[in-house]
């Protein structure tokens, strides 16, 4: 993340440009110069979760109380001393940082495997060196931010250019990060997530002009250092000879500085007393090789610039100005510009986008859309989207799906109405175990409803948007509802789940899809679901974070993810949908704990009764056995009945299986009749087109 080898050198070589200072005291200056103002730090909070997860459990799924709590002892102690805070959060990976993306998932798929390696041969979690963050925590903590009371927003394109930006145009006291990035942009002072002591309010600030007095540069030339060093946006191996070239010229080598610091040193000289001797007079093209590369380095410098700022480093006409304005590179901070271009589409070639064939990190692009009135010339891209369609979008329903997600009030759906991609990180999820599916897989038939639902315009009995959306006719929370349930494929269920007290609705709806989808599920994975979200309810949290394992369960790993990616997907369905339910439902501090399900689930496998499940509280057992009558009933109605693990022939492995495996075409599970082909017994990528799921409206 930021630009390559910075943030080591830093730390190694210019020790000088970290400060340590107190945000109390920055926030009494900024308060004594600008009478009548509230210091405000704007906060990159992606570069942040590592930081807020402080639970010592991490790999059950996610100790999402304990988090909570966590966020509002960082929020109340800001607060305290008169610090306002403004979060911002990734909103749209774009296209030029796309391959970049593809590395992490790909790095981040390597490390999943290491810990699956460490739980099965050990039975217990790896140490903090280890540490993957739960699925889900980055969307659930835009939601519990905004219960805080806090303004929470999410990004059009990538967030750290929205941070600085605001931080820049509002006279902000700093950014709060970490991302190396944030040395380069020319705004508001920088200050360290990792280094902050919440006690104290002590933390480091990163100082960019005592970083350019080392490095002999300008403020103005770090954007061209950020970009021949290498970032998110300029490949590392793109001026790899270009570096070595100017380290081989270097006459300064230092011995107190490693390889990667003195190429950092050797670059900035060449800046310096090279390439500044021809600035103003010959474009970068004749002073850098280039190449092919052109366009892409220009976006790159350019990338670092905020509003009203302009580089020294492109010559300025009249007829090629090298701005931020829309016209040119489309990176304007003008909302109304984001509306210009077909955003899922290569600017010059209609090429397809490349679509992740791994299930853990697949990149979706259900369809190509405009983001005006119409697209003229869509492109079918990927294995969600089998059908080439005209997309007509309401401009006004488009205008607010895109302050829903601006307000992070919602989630993806603007991505799918914007820009046509849907993004599938990674999740703790065994790539060896050939029982359990991918969540990615799990969830693709809810995901595609959501297509139709957002991108059908209204035909073909699809709900409307403007109805389910805008309406305030009576019954239209009853149509949202049932719209919800159609998206899941639970319509026959519907007075079942409504007889459901709150919170346990969204549950409900979940395990009865999970159980449905995947039937290597069995009773005793139900009775640890329900008991652990019955026995959640009232907990004081310490007693949550105090609870001790006896040992950790691969599989228990697995099926918290799968619940908990299920929560998510309900956020995308409910937005959609035009929110039947409150958001508060299905918050995971409401319905799940990861520990306290692992607790449950290992009771469960020795077959401990209801009564036991749930401590011996005998509302609980009540509400036990009705939900789990609810459940039971949902799945018969789909032939799908739920069994004891006792119950089941030997070597039941199920229908599933991860890509590439042939485990699907020998299961000895249950199928679904009366829906045509599942979509699970179908090859790996491919989809089963239902051209009347919508019918029933």
């Amino acid at each position: 993340m930021g630009v390559r080898g910075l943030h080591g050198f830093v730390a190694s070589s210019c020790p000088h440009v970290c400060t340590v200072v107190n945000f109390k005291e920055l926030a009494e200056r900024h308060r004594s110069q600008h009478p009548g103002g509230t210091p405000t730090i704007v906060v990159d909070a992606m570069c942040c979760l590592r930081y807020w997860y402080t639970p010592e459990s991490w790999v059950c799924g996610g100790q999402w109380r304990e988090y909570y709590s966590s966020l509002r002892e960082f929020v109340r102690t800001f607060t305290a001393v008169g610090i306002k805070l403004i979060f911002f959060f990734d909103g749209m990976v774009e296209q030029s940082k796309r391959d970049e993306w593809v590395k992490r998932r790909l790095k981040n798929n390597r490390e999943i495997a290491k810990i699956f390696h460490y739980i099965k041969s050990r039975r217990e979690q790896p140490g903090r060196n280890m540490f993957f963050i739960p699925s889900g925590l980055a969307i659930f903590t835009r939601f519990a931010l905004k219960a805080l009371g806090q303004e929470t927003l999410c990004s059009l394109q990538e967030a750290d250019y929205e941070v600085a930006s605001y931080g820049f145009q509002n006279n902000c006291l700093g950014i709060l990060g970490e991302d190396t990035d944030y040395l380069i942009y020319d705004t508001c002072p920088y200050f360290s997530i990792s280094e902050l002591s919440l006690d104290s309010l002590d933390t480091v600030m990163l100082c960019r002009e005592k970083l350019c007095q080392s490095l002999g540069l300008r403020l103005a030339d770090l954007p061209l250092l950020a970009c021949l060093l290498g970032n998110d946006v300029i490949p590392e191996g793109m001026f790899e000879s270009f570096r070595y070239k100017c380290l081989t010229s270097y006459a300064s080598v230092r011995e107190s500085c490693d390889r990667k610091g003195n190429v950092i040193l050797a670059v900035a000289d060449h800046i310096s007393k090279v390439l500044r001797l021809h600035q103003g007079e010959k474009k970068l093209e004749e002073m850098l090789p280039l190449g092919p590369n052109k366009a892409l380095f220009y976006k790159g410098v350019a990338s670092y610039l905020l509003p009203g700022q302009k580089s020294p480093w492109f010559i300025q006409k009249p007829e090629d100005v090298v701005t931020l304005d829309k016209q040119v590179l489309s990176m304007s901070s003008d909302p109304e510009s984001k509306q210009e271009f077909p955003m899922c589409m290569d600017s010059e070639s209609k090429q397809k986008l490349p679509v992740g064939t791994d299930p853990e990190f697949n990149l979706e692009a259900p369809m190509c859309t405009n983001t005006e009135v119409k697209q003229e010339d869509p492109i079918n891209v990927g294995p969600e989207a089998k059908h080439q369609v005209t997309v007509v979008l309401d401009p006004e329903i488009l205008k607010v799906a895109r302050a829903q997600h601006v307000q992070a009030e919602s989630y993806l759906v603007y991505s799918v109405m914007s820009s046509g991609e849907v993004e599938c990180s990674n999740s703790l999820e065994d790539a060896t175990d050939q029982a359990l599916p991918s969540q990615a897989f799990v969830y693709r038939p809810v995901r595609q409803r959501v297509y139709s639902l957002l991108l059908g315009g209204g035909g073909g009995g699809t709900p409307s948007l403007r109805q389910l959306w805008l309406s305030q006719e009576p019954g239209i929370q009853a149509q949202r509802l049932d719209t919800l349930l159609a998206c899941f494929d639970l319509s026959s269920s519907r007075e079942e789940l409504q007889a459901v007290e709150r919170p346990f609705q969204a549950l409900c709806c979940l395990l009865v899809y999970l159980f449905v989808q995947v039937d290597t599920l069995c009773l005793e994975d139900l009775h640890a679901f329900i008991a652990q979200a019955l026995c959640l309810q009232g907990k004081p949290t310490m007693e949550l974070a105090d609870l001790q394992l006896d040992h950790i369960d691969p599989r228990a790993v697995q099926l918290a993810t799968l619940l908990v990616r299920g929560l998510t997907t309900l956020v995308l369905v409910n937005g959609a949908c035009g929110s039947p339910w409150e958001i508060a439902d299905f918050m995971p501090w409401h319905l799940f704990d990861g520990k306290l399900f692992h607790q449950k689930y290992l009771q469960s496998e020795k077959g401990y009764t209801a009564e036991v499940l749930v401590e011996q509280n005998r509302s609980h057992v009540t509400r036990f056995h009705t939900l789990k009558s609810v459940v039971c009933k949902a799945c018969g109605k789909e032939s799908r009945p739920i069994v004891s693990r006792r119950h089941w022939r030997p070597h039941h492995a199920g229908r599933w299986g991860r890509q590439g495996s042939s485990s699907h075409g020998t299961s000895s599970g249950y199928s679904r009749s009366g829906h045509g082909q599942h979509w699970r017994d179908q090859g790996p990528g491919s989809r089963q087109y239902e051209p009347d799921q919508w019918r029933r409206y």
